[in-house]
């Protein structure tokens, strides 16, 4: 994985993605998770031009595509395009405005290596509201994690600062980035970073299990009923699969492999499961249903985890336009 490439090797991938241009660097960026794409984004961003030598070991037959004597930079408009043909507009606007914007998250970003475990640890003593902010500068899997180590209590009050956060004043991030530098011992934003609010929240809890979320959700409720309601009409479990078109199932179908499809259907409802098998050949769904039942019992985490990756297939494919989610009103989806 990138995020363990040696510094070297973490540079020659940037310089090959900055010479294929950005719609073949699109393409790759789009099959690397979160962390793997801020990491080559950042190293895109700082990379200084680079001469054709340093191009030739690397790029080998694809030098035919240099003329003699290039050299090769990504400026911030070349970046900014790649990110958002591959992330869609609003995933790459947070992490432009991080890597572009030279954006004071240098000691946050540090967490994003550390173990949730050890991260919980490491700021469950810090204030509620510096909790949040913290949380919503990390991907939304690393912050469901987190909260799982918190006791109820922190846990409810943090969730609850996250979505009625409104931003953070760029003083306000440096200094906590400044706090967080000297835990973990490591710029500057022109604008408040829009991040935190319900989208944000919604995003989290599809990653803190069932039960953690039924207790959350209970909270927010009791703080504010109508908080609670636009939390849930922001989230995308499995089950909304349901609300998606005939055509969207089979795109998602020829996405998924058939060991993790027949794991995550030993969750779903009987409603869902016909769903499928009725977008799938005969022969198909006759197979199917023969491997489920021949399954036996699955424990609960395993049909969650590969629920969950179902789900991030779905997300990308609605990014890029291939499936419209249900009730969602389209863009505005998110799972």
């Amino acid at each position: 994985m990138i995020a363990a490439m040696p510094d070297e090797g973490l540079e020659k991938s940037a310089l090959l993605l900055i010479a294929l241009g950005t719609d073949e660097a699109a393409g790759i960026l789009k099959h690397l998770g979160p962390r793997e794409v801020q990491k080559l984004s950042m190293k895109m961003a700082n990379m200084p031009a680079q001469g054709r030598s340093r191009l030739e070991p690397i790029l080998g037959e694809l030098e035919s595509h240099f003329s003699q004597g290039a050299s090769v930079h990504a400026d911030q408009d070349q970046i900014r395009e790649m990110l958002t043909k591959a992330l869609g507009d609003e995933r790459a606007a947070n992490l432009i405005a991080r890597v572009l914007q030279g954006s004071d998250t240098a000691g946050i970003e540090n967490l994003k290596w550390l173990d949730a475990s050890t991260a919980a640890d490491l700021i469950k003593n810090e204030h509620p509201q510096i909790i949040a902010t913290i949380l919503v500068h990390l991907g939304y899997d690393q912050a469901g994690e987190i909260l799982k180590h918190f006791s109820d209590r922190l846990r409810n009050d943090v969730v609850l600062r996250v979505a009625t956060l409104n931003g953070v004043q760029p003083q306000a991030l440096k200094e906590l980035n400044e706090s967080l530098t000297t835990m973990l011992s490591g710029a500057q934003t022109a604008k408040k970073a829009a991040l935190g609010g319900v989208r944000h929240v919604a995003e989290i809890l599809n990653f803190v299990g069932s039960a953690a979320e039924t207790a959350i959700l209970d909270n927010v409720r009791e703080y504010d009923a109508d908080l609670a309601q636009k939390i849930l009409d922001e989230m995308f479990v499995f089950e909304n699969l349901l609300e998606i078109d005939d055509r969207g199932i089979q795109t998602i179908l020829r996405e998924v492999q058939s060991d993790s499809l027949i794991v995550a259907l030993k969750g779903a409802s009987p409603e869902l499961r016909e769903k499928v098998f009725k977008n799938m050949s005969s022969r198909a769904a006759e197979i199917l249903r023969e491997d489920l039942e021949a399954k036996g019992p699955v424990r609960l985490s395993e049909v969650e985890v590969e629920q969950k990756e179902i789900l991030k297939i779905v997300h990308r494919l609605s990014e890029e336009g291939r499936v419209v989610l249900g009730g969602k009103g389209g863009d505005d989806a998110f799972v």
